[in-house]
């Protein structure tokens, strides 16, 4: 088709057709739209009476009727069924109506002649459905409705879109976005309606902000566009569809921000809490609001809570005194000025009295604060952090200028987390408080300060768990002790009850006080532990050693009953003879560093734990040459979740062959004595911790070194009596020169009569031969031992009794005595003070008379 309009034209839908009749009735010229429409030749047309060739027979007679009129010169315009011709496999032809004009034409000759002008009805129809279904669909639509053309101007708009913008549909024509937008949207809009105009893609929800007139609220409207073309293809413009979404776009912020709320708090449950510290946890508050909720924020607490007061002056009226314990901003470099000036965490503070984060204290409200004129925070909650009914401090978050302000869901929000960060901050408070009760408790049954025995320089340690760390832990159960024992002996005891808390610190000073008790009847080291494994068993049973035996004899019992279990190595050193007894109940082994060799671990049977039960304890003897290093230690120093046991063992070794260095350049070997021997056993624990940092992790350390530095030979007098009499009178002589040769004249008159009563004793109640040994320490030591199984007995004399009174003496004018049992009998002991301490001597004749 040859045109020189662009396509568009109303004939390219209809499909106009045309051809003309001659004078004769007959038809002489036949067009294409023709054969089209008919589905007839232009060939078998001419030529052809139409009446015949396309009305049914039963029309034909009204047809050649008409025929005539129209060839007398009468114009007609009707509606005419027709039928096309059969098909050529014999098929009936299909049929239609045709909307038919006849104008009256001549011919050159003058002769009456016609031309029809025909168009399909059903292409009528059909356009006149689409043109009612679009009107329709664009007048009715509750969305606003554009046809914009290809200038960008509104070409026609719906009454949806009048009834926002104002006016009439025919109001709008020819206005374009800058009419309805503000200008940067205007731009970016237009923008699009170019890129859409331009290549055909369809734009869908793409999000439109401005206002509608006589209203300053801000509206949001879902636009969708496409372009719109032609019957033969030609774009002619860009079909708008817009709806608004101003509620939906408040419903989705109100749901994000819900979602923004939950995901906090489920953050908060995560985060806050995890430690039992009181600084952790506020920080770990601020981590969470900072920056998802808001700008800024710091935690104060009340000063007197973290001092561990209960009931702190001015608490209830929110005067009291806080301090800052967390700040955390996500805006570089600012300070936190909300509340007047800024305050540094760690300072303690009062707020003004009548501040909103004051009332906000006082009343247990959350308050709001404006921010400053010209500063930086544009608002900031106080809310008070409410623990059990109890304020513990005031949590501020602020957002700065240009973040949105807060509403009632934040104020909701910051409440809630507030409220669980006090709940976890006040725990951490009770926690510090019941930890420091536990530690003190714990303390309190160690030894206090450096303890001291005869022959052996000790130095120890003790480190609580986590105490590298800095975070709080929770109390143990190791611990450690020094005995002095009669005869210049020493027990050394190091142990460790199984588990932690205070249940663990308590079962440790049951334990402690067991051994030392058991240590002052002077057992041997495996009947100790023998007990011990006895009290231990009866620890966690409510009637004690006896009904945890019977609970363990049955099994349903042995249920309800707390096990107690507990390792403990227990040793006994004699600095006379510098030999040590040990005897272990599942401890570590203890580790020895003799005079110029490497450290090596005891050989000593492990044994079962205390509270077993059941297996006897071994015993160990073993002789430490003069200089030697002995290591007793709890698990906590060698063992960590990083590393395994036997690497910890052999680190421990390697540090105690290595001895600390002194000077620069300079290693005495561990044997050396040092100028001051305690400060080197100091620096050697300070080694061993130090080198075995890794290795240990968060369990107690508990570490006890002792130097041996046996009694001296000079210093040790020993006698061998027959049993006879006169033995009484040699053992005074023996000891009237050994004091003198030790320059202690003052303390003969006292122990030749001390010693005399107790040979007496020894003769009259003993048997076999007595042994006198005298010992020269910090103290004076008097022992007597017969082979006599009788343990002597302290009883008060009648006035009317001759004898009875000589152990009465012995109390009287020693500073302590005793007997102990031995392998081949009994020794009974006394022991006086040095001349010149500080326990002075009583007078011997005061004593005597003070018996009568």
């Amino acid at each position: 088709m040859w045109q020189s309009s662009p396509p568009g034209s109303i004939y390219d839908y209809i499909k106009v057709a045309s051809f003309s009749i001659g004078p004769d009735g007959l038809v002489d010229q036949w067009s294409l739209r023709a054969e089209q429409l008919f589905g007839i030749s232009a060939e078998r047309a001419v030529g052809m009476d139409p009446v015949d060739a396309f009305i049914d027979p039963d029309l034909r007679p009204q047809g050649h009727r008409k025929m005539a009129e129209i060839l007398d010169g009468r114009e007609w315009t009707g509606v005419v069924p027709f039928r096309m011709p059969d098909t050529p496999d014999g098929r009936r032809g299909e049929e239609g109506l045709a909307e038919i004009y006849v104008m009256p034409t001549r011919t050159a000759e003058g002769a009456n002649a016609a031309l029809c002008i025909v168009v399909d009805v059903r292409t009528l129809r059909s356009i006149e459905t689409d043109l009612a279904a679009s009107q329709a669909i664009f007048g009715q639509s509750p969305f606003g409705f554009l046809l914009i053309d290809t200038e960008l101007k509104v070409r026609r708009a719906n009454e949806r879109f009048a009834s926002i913008f104002g006016g009439t549909p025919d109001d709008h024509r020819g206005r374009g976005v800058h009419d309805y937008l503000p200008r940067p949207e205007a731009e970016r809009v237009a923008a699009t309606l170019r890129r859409v105009l331009q290549t055909g893609e369809s734009i869908t929800d793409m999000h439109v902000t401005g206002y509608v007139p006589g209203s300053d609220e801000r509206r949001h409207w879902s636009v969708n566009l496409y372009r719109v073309h032609s019957g033969s293809g030609r774009p002619i413009g860009i079909a708008w569809l817009g709806i608004d979404i101003t509620s939906r776009r408040a419903a989705a912020r109100e749901a994000a921000a819900a979602r923004r709320n939950l995901a906090l708090l489920n953050e908060a449950g995560a985060r806050i809490g995890n430690s039992l510290d009181l600084e952790t946890t506020a920080r770990e508050l601020l981590d969470v609001v900072v920056p998802g909720f808001c700008d800024l924020a710091t935690v104060d607490l009340y000063q007197g809570l973290l001092a561990g007061d209960e009931t702190p002056h001015g608490l209830a009226d929110g005067s009291a005194a806080l301090r800052r314990v967390a700040f955390a901003s996500a805006v570089s470099g600012a300070p936190f000025a909300a509340s007047g000036e800024p305050v540094e965490v760690g300072v303690v503070h009062h707020f003004p009295f009548n501040s909103p984060c004051a009332d906000a204290l006082r009343t247990a409200r959350p308050q709001h604060v404006p921010g400053q004129e010209g500063g930086l925070v544009q608002s900031t909650l106080a809310v008070p952090m409410v623990a059990h009914d109890t304020v513990v401090g005031l949590a501020q978050f602020a957002r700065t200028k240009g973040s949105e302000p807060f509403g009632e869901r934040d104020r909701d929000l910051a409440v809630e987390l507030a409220a669980r960060a006090a709940v976890c901050i006040d725990n951490a408070r009770l926690y510090r408080r019941e930890h420091e009760r536990a530690l003190i408790l714990q303390r309190s049954l160690l030894p206090p300060g450096d303890p001291v025995a005869s022959g052996l320089d000790i130095a120890c340690r003790y480190l609580p768990g986590n105490a590298s760390t800095g975070r709080p832990s929770e109390v143990g159960g190791d611990w450690f002790d020094v005995i002095e024992l009669p005869g210049h002996r020493t027990a050394l005891v190091v142990g460790d009850v199984m588990g932690r808390g205070l249940r663990a610190a308590v079962a440790m000073g049951e334990l402690r006080t067991a051994v030392r008790t058991l240590a002052q009847l002077d057992l041997e080291p495996a009947e100790v532990l023998s007990q011990l494994d006895e009290i231990a068993r009866g620890l966690g049973a409510p009637g004690g050693v006896q009904q945890a035996t019977r609970a363990a004899r049955r099994p349903r019992e042995a249920d309800l009953s707390e096990v107690y279990l507990a390792t403990c190595v227990y040793a006994v050193y004699d600095s006379v003879t510098r030999r040590c007894t040990f005897a272990n109940a599942g401890h570590l082994p203890p580790v020895l560093v003799e005079p110029g060799e490497s450290a090596l671990m005891l050989d000593v049977p492990p044994g079962m734990p205390l509270g077993v039960g059941g297996e006897p304890f071994e015993e160990v003897e073993v002789e430490l040459p003069e200089g030697s290093l002995l290591a007793l230690y709890t698990d906590g120093l060698v063992e960590s979740r990083d590393h395994p046991l036997d690497e910890g063992l052999q680190a421990l070794v390697s540090a105690l062959s290595a001895p600390p260095r002194t000077s620069p350049g300079h290693h005495p070997p561990a044997t050396e004595l040092h100028a001051d021997p305690s400060q080197y056993l100091e620096d050697v624990c300070d080694q061993v911790l130090n080198t075995l940092d890794t290795h240990h992790g968060e369990d107690d350390i508990a570490l006890l070194m002792a130097r041996v530095q046996g009694l001296p030979a000079e210093s040790v007098g020993d006698w061998t009596l027959p049993r006879e009499p006169r033995s009484v009178g040699r053992a005074r002589e023996y000891a009237r020169a050994q004091l003198l040769s030790w320059d202690l004249e003052p303390l003969v008159d006292t122990t030749e009569l001390l010693v005399s009563e107790l040979v007496t004793n020894a003769l009259r109640y003993g048997e076999g031969e007595i042994r006198l040994r005298l010992l020269l320490d910090r103290t004076l030591v008097c022992e007597v031992w017969d082979s006599g199984l009788v343990q002597p007995r302290r009883r008060r004399a009648r006035d009317t009794d001759e004898g009875g009174r000589g152990l009465q003496l012995v109390g009287m004018l020693s500073a302590a005595w005793g007997s102990r049992r031995t392998p081949r009998g009994k020794t009974v002991w006394f022991e006086l003070p040095l001349p010149g301490g500080e326990g002075g001597l009583t007078d011997p004749a005061e004593a005597l008379l003070s018996l009568f």
